[in-house]
């Protein structure tokens, strides 16, 4: 079964086309971010199934919110996670975005610890 025409959308590995996640797109792009600050924008478009050119807009979007700053290395980027910026919304606006980059990367280094002990 292939995508609906005009959905625009892309199907990720693991998902269904009707399937949710709880983070926008721009909460995945931080992830990925946070998760590889080497990252390019392709990788991060193919990781989050979203396209290139979305991943330049929402990766514009957290630079001017500045949860993230982009540094040039050589003929890369390299993105940086600004740890004490707060969430836009009301109902996580006293969180720091670092607290919850923190909280994914501890789950993650969880989830390895458990994959190499078996």
């Amino acid at each position: 079964m292939g995508r609906p025409k005009g959905s625009g959308s892309r199907i990720v590995r693991g998902m269904t086309i009707r399937g949710w996640t709880f983070l926008t797109n721009h909460g995945h792009v931080l992830v990925c971010v946070a998760r590889d600050p080497d990252a390019t924008i392709r990788e991060i478009a193919n990781r989050v199934g979203i396209t290139e050119r979305a991943v330049q807009k929402i990766v514009s979007d957290l630079e001017a919110n500045e949860t993230i700053a982009r540094f040039r290395v050589g003929r890369r980027n390299r993105y940086v996670v600004c740890g004490n910026a707060m969430f836009r919304h009301p109902v996580e606006q006293d969180l720091r975005v670092g607290e919850f980059v923190e909280l994914l990367a501890t789950e993650e280094r969880d989830a390895a610890t458990a994959s190499t002990a078996s």
